[in-house]
Protein backbone atom coordinates (compact mmCIF):
# COMPACT_ATOMS: atom_id res chain seq x y z
CA UNK A 1 0.00 0.00 0.00
CA UNK A 2 1.27 3.43 -0.91
CA UNK A 3 2.47 5.61 1.97
CA UNK A 4 -0.23 8.12 2.99
CA UNK A 5 2.28 10.99 2.86
CA UNK A 6 3.12 10.15 -0.76
CA UNK A 7 -0.58 9.78 -1.57
CA UNK A 8 -1.20 13.21 -0.06
CA UNK A 9 1.63 14.71 -2.10
CA UNK A 10 0.25 13.12 -5.28
CA UNK A 11 -3.20 14.56 -4.55
CA UNK A 12 -1.64 18.01 -4.06
CA UNK A 13 0.21 17.72 -7.38
CA UNK A 14 -2.96 16.62 -9.18
CA UNK A 15 -4.95 19.50 -7.71
CA UNK A 16 -2.25 22.02 -8.63
CA UNK A 17 -1.92 20.69 -12.19
CA UNK A 18 -5.68 20.32 -12.59
CA UNK A 19 -5.40 18.28 -15.78
CA UNK A 20 -5.35 14.65 -14.61
CA UNK A 21 -7.08 12.60 -11.94
CA UNK A 22 -4.86 11.77 -8.93
CA UNK A 23 -5.09 8.07 -9.86
CA UNK A 24 -3.26 8.90 -13.11
CA UNK A 25 -0.26 10.15 -11.12
CA UNK A 26 -0.28 7.06 -8.91
CA UNK A 27 -0.53 4.81 -11.95
CA UNK A 28 2.37 6.52 -13.73
CA UNK A 29 4.46 6.22 -10.56
CA UNK A 30 3.55 2.52 -10.39
CA UNK A 31 4.40 2.16 -14.09
CA UNK A 32 7.90 3.52 -13.45
CA UNK A 33 8.52 0.90 -10.75
CA UNK A 34 6.89 -1.82 -12.86
CA UNK A 35 9.01 -0.97 -15.91
CA UNK A 36 12.23 -0.96 -13.86
CA UNK A 37 11.29 -4.36 -12.47
CA UNK A 38 10.37 -5.81 -15.89
CA UNK A 39 13.66 -4.54 -17.29
CA UNK A 40 15.48 -6.03 -14.27
CA UNK A 41 16.62 -2.66 -12.95
CA UNK A 42 14.68 -2.54 -9.69
CA UNK A 43 17.52 -4.04 -7.63
CA UNK A 44 20.32 -2.06 -9.27
CA UNK A 45 21.83 1.23 -8.21
CA UNK A 46 20.76 2.88 -11.46
CA UNK A 47 17.03 2.19 -11.68
CA UNK A 48 16.49 4.77 -14.40
CA UNK A 49 14.15 3.97 -17.27
CA UNK A 50 13.93 6.10 -20.38
CA UNK A 51 10.75 7.79 -21.51
CA UNK A 52 10.38 5.31 -24.36
CA UNK A 53 10.83 2.34 -22.02
CA UNK A 54 8.33 3.84 -19.60
CA UNK A 55 5.69 4.31 -22.29
CA UNK A 56 5.99 0.63 -23.29
CA UNK A 57 5.87 -0.48 -19.65
CA UNK A 58 2.92 1.84 -19.05
CA UNK A 59 0.96 0.18 -21.87
CA UNK A 60 1.77 -3.30 -20.58
CA UNK A 61 0.79 -2.46 -17.00
CA UNK A 62 -2.45 -0.80 -18.13
CA UNK A 63 -3.34 -3.89 -20.14
CA UNK A 64 -2.53 -6.21 -17.24
CA UNK A 65 -4.45 -4.20 -14.66
CA UNK A 66 -7.46 -3.05 -16.67
CA UNK A 67 -7.72 -5.50 -19.57
CA UNK A 68 -10.22 -4.43 -22.23
CA UNK A 69 -11.16 -1.35 -20.19
CA UNK A 70 -7.61 0.06 -20.18
CA UNK A 71 -8.27 2.79 -22.73
CA UNK A 72 -11.48 3.88 -21.02
CA UNK A 73 -9.86 3.99 -17.57
CA UNK A 74 -6.91 6.03 -18.82
CA UNK A 75 -9.14 8.43 -20.77
CA UNK A 76 -11.28 8.82 -17.66
CA UNK A 77 -8.17 10.00 -15.83
CA UNK A 78 -7.38 12.48 -18.62
CA UNK A 79 -4.53 10.52 -20.22
CA UNK A 80 -4.70 10.78 -24.02
CA UNK A 81 -1.20 10.01 -25.26
CA UNK A 82 2.46 9.68 -24.35
CA UNK A 83 2.76 13.44 -23.80
CA UNK A 84 0.18 13.08 -21.02
CA UNK A 85 2.41 10.47 -19.41
CA UNK A 86 5.43 12.76 -19.81
CA UNK A 87 3.59 15.70 -18.24
CA UNK A 88 2.74 13.53 -15.22
CA UNK A 89 6.31 12.19 -15.00
CA UNK A 90 7.78 15.69 -14.96
CA UNK A 91 5.20 16.85 -12.40
CA UNK A 92 6.34 13.97 -10.18
CA UNK A 93 9.99 14.86 -10.88
CA UNK A 94 9.44 18.53 -10.05
CA UNK A 95 7.82 17.54 -6.76
CA UNK A 96 10.73 15.28 -5.83
CA UNK A 97 8.78 12.00 -6.05
CA UNK A 98 10.74 10.80 -9.10
CA UNK A 99 14.26 11.47 -10.29
CA UNK A 100 15.61 12.25 -13.74
CA UNK A 101 18.88 12.49 -15.59
CA UNK A 102 20.20 15.48 -17.55
CA UNK A 103 19.24 13.68 -20.76
CA UNK A 104 15.55 13.28 -19.83
CA UNK A 105 13.11 15.67 -21.46
CA UNK A 106 9.50 15.97 -22.58
CA UNK A 107 10.73 15.10 -26.07
CA UNK A 108 11.16 11.53 -24.79
CA UNK A 109 7.36 11.38 -24.63
CA UNK A 110 6.41 12.85 -27.98
CA UNK A 111 5.26 9.50 -29.36
CA UNK A 112 4.63 5.90 -28.44
CA UNK A 113 1.18 6.01 -26.88
CA UNK A 114 -2.17 6.81 -28.42
CA UNK A 115 -5.03 5.80 -26.13
CA UNK A 116 -7.55 5.69 -28.98
CA UNK A 117 -5.49 3.21 -31.00
CA UNK A 118 -3.20 1.33 -28.62
CA UNK A 119 -5.95 -0.32 -26.61
CA UNK A 120 -8.33 -1.12 -29.43
CA UNK A 121 -6.76 -4.52 -30.09
CA UNK A 122 -5.82 -5.94 -26.72
CA UNK A 123 -4.79 -9.51 -27.62
CA UNK A 124 -1.68 -8.08 -29.29
CA UNK A 125 -0.76 -6.06 -26.20
CA UNK A 126 -1.46 -8.91 -23.80
CA UNK A 127 1.29 -10.89 -25.50
CA UNK A 128 3.86 -8.21 -24.59
CA UNK A 129 6.72 -9.20 -22.29
CA UNK A 130 9.84 -7.70 -20.79
CA UNK A 131 11.71 -8.90 -23.86
CA UNK A 132 9.35 -7.13 -26.23
CA UNK A 133 9.62 -3.89 -24.25
CA UNK A 134 13.40 -3.99 -24.56
CA UNK A 135 13.21 -5.05 -28.20
CA UNK A 136 10.88 -2.17 -29.14
CA UNK A 137 13.08 0.39 -27.44
CA UNK A 138 16.26 -0.95 -29.07
CA UNK A 139 14.80 -1.46 -32.55
CA UNK A 140 12.72 1.76 -32.79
Amino acid sequence: MRDSIIQGKIREIAEADGEFHPDAYEFVSDAVAFTAKVLDRSEKTDKHVSGRELVEGFKLLATQQFGPLAGEVLKGWGIKDSRSVGFIVFSLVNSGLLGKTEKDSMDDFKEGLDIENDFSYLPELEAESAYSISEKVIID
